[in-house]
């Protein structure tokens, strides 16, 4: 079997060499640890942990099963993939690179590290992976892509197309692109075969068509989501959908059991619930308390921070 660790160091010595651009490189006088400056200019740190066991051991089986069978691509993802859920991202980043020059025309790749240049709020150079990905999976069939760890089901719900719109379509809207952003959102959902990508999509598409002034368009959108349906994963987006359908109570989708990553997505979502409907002072509150909780890495969270700024 292969060693990744031999594998990747020479590729990461030649990006580091080739690339001005790197992470390495446009974040190198940030203090050790430090990951990326925040939207707010707070420096951003990551203590890098060890993963959960059962984490660990499924990436590691399946990094090891795909080297077995020579899909040398899907291993070096998992590894990448790896590298970020500990908190380093700029490494899994200067990973997928590397892989990148082996394997340019992967859109696997693009599409990972598309993802954590969101997490570092790397919003443009986002843009282009994204793209770079859709570019060159246009007209092939698409992709399930694995979960790190399987849900409650074990039924894997995202795709490679799904992921890549989804990211794309975030990124524009952290930006304030919202026009682009439901043009990413559009084709997501056509890509969608479960209800639980649908509302992901849906969720992000009615806040960036309410954004950008289509409210009828909107409300369009709020017909598509229903009571009834049963969510595996994306339970806390098809819940502020019904809030601002006016089927729930904000107080209906508070839960002290809450995981930290839901707080952070119900809060971001309730604070624009908020804001649309006048309550401005309320808004920045919500947002504001995300922010304080120091989970950066999280989608609500950095919205959150986006919203502060502006």
């Amino acid at each position: 079997m292969k060693n990744l660790s031999v594998i990747f160091l020479p590729l990461i010595l030649i990006f580091s060499a080739c690339n001005s651009e790197s992470p390495e490189t446009r974040f190198q006088d940030l203090p050790e640890e430090a990951q990326t400056i925040s939207l707010t200019g707070d420096t951003l740190y990551t203590s890098v942990d060890s993963l959960p066991e059962a984490l660990a051991n499924r990436i590691d089986s399946l990094s090891a099963l795909a080297l077995e069978q020579d899909r040398l691509v899907d291993s070096y993802i998992w590894e990448a993939r790896k590298t970020a859920y500990r908190g380093d991202y700029r490494t899994a980043i200067v990973q997928l690179s590397s892989a990148i020059i082996e394997f340019p025309d992967e859109p696997r790749l693009y599409r990972h590290r598309g993802h954590r240049y969101i997490t570092l709020r790397e919003f443009d150079l986002a843009i282009q992976d994204f793209q770079k990905a859709a570019d060159l999976f246009e007209g092939q069939d698409d992709i399930t892509e694995q979960d790190g760890l399987p849900n409650a089901k074990n039924i894997p719900l995202s795709s490679l197309h799904t992921n890549t719109w989804y990211h794309l379509g975030l990124a524009h809207y952290l930006k304030g692109e919202y026009d682009l952003a439901n043009g990413a959102y559009e084709k997501g959902l056509v890509a969608s075969t479960n209800d639980d990508m649908k509302v992901a999509f849906l969720y992000w598409h009615y806040m960036a068509l309410r954004k950008a002034g289509h409210d009828v368009e909107a409300g369009k959108v709020l017909e598509q989501v229903s009571e009834d349906m049963v969510m595996i994963e994306n339970t806390s987006y098809h819940e502020l959908l019904m809030v601002f359908k006016g089927v729930f109570s904000e107080n209906q989708i508070l839960d002290e059991n809450n995981s930290e990553l839901d707080n952070s997505t119900l809060g971001y979502g309730l604070g624009f619930w908020h804001d649309i409907n006048g309550r401005h002072e309320r808004a920045t509150e919500i947002w504001q308390q995300v922010h304080d909780s120091g989970n950066w890495a999280a989608f609500g969270f950095i919205a959150s921070e986006a919203e502060l700024v502006n």
